[in-house]
């Protein structure tokens, strides 16, 4: 099952091997891993291989869904973002640092909980923010998600544990938010 998503200015697709070369360079910086739970720094052509055979399977069979962000306009990969059902519903994103600040972020997200909701029929979907990282809270604010404690969790690049803000959305808030104008 290859799920294709859209919005104004981004195409969201399952990633390929195709996009090492792409995403490498952007992920493989300190700036972008170190507020990530689950990827090294330094980040090698090893990890992102081990990436793309570790998510295939769950596209395939329409189990978990990871997508790269691309620019419509010109194809540009510019990041990713999921929603993960085989790990509580855990939604997440990054993007490569040349593309922050523009709200690609927050465009992407707003499209996969969508898919989330609608599409897969969740009752809830998790998130998280690191302590020291307020601009991925604020996308997780803009999208609806609200506070639902504090949890210490590991972050591979760092080598230890970091204080996260543990955020949640659930479906009669993202209806709620979704009706209003």
């Amino acid at each position: 099952m290859s799920v294709l998503l859209e919005t104004e200015r981004l195409l969201l697709r399952p990633p390929k091997a195709a996009d090492i070369s792409h995403f490498m360079p952007l992920i493989n910086d300190f700036e972008v891993s170190k507020d990530l739970s689950r990827v090294p720094y330094p980040y090698t052509e090893d990890d992102a291989c081990a990436f793309i055979v570790k998510v295939a399977p769950g596209h395939a069979a329409g189990t978990d869904h990871a997508f790269a962000i691309l620019l419509k306009a010109r194809g540009i990969f510019i990041g990713m973002c999921g929603v993960h059902p085989s790990l509580d519903w855990e939604f997440g994103y990054w993007l490569g640092k040349p593309h922050w600040g523009r709200g690609y972020a927050t465009e992407a997200g707003s499209r996969v909980v969508s898919f989330a909701f609608e599409d897969l029929k969740t009752e809830k979907v998790n998130a998280g923010w690191f302590h020291d990282n307020p601009a991925s809270g604020r996308v997780l604010a803009k999208l609806g998600f609200r506070d639902a404690g504090e949890a210490e969790m590991s972050c591979v690049s760092r080598g230890c544990t970091v204080n996260c803000h543990r955020v949640a959305l659930d479906r009669t808030a993202y209806m709620t938010r979704k009706m209003t104008p």
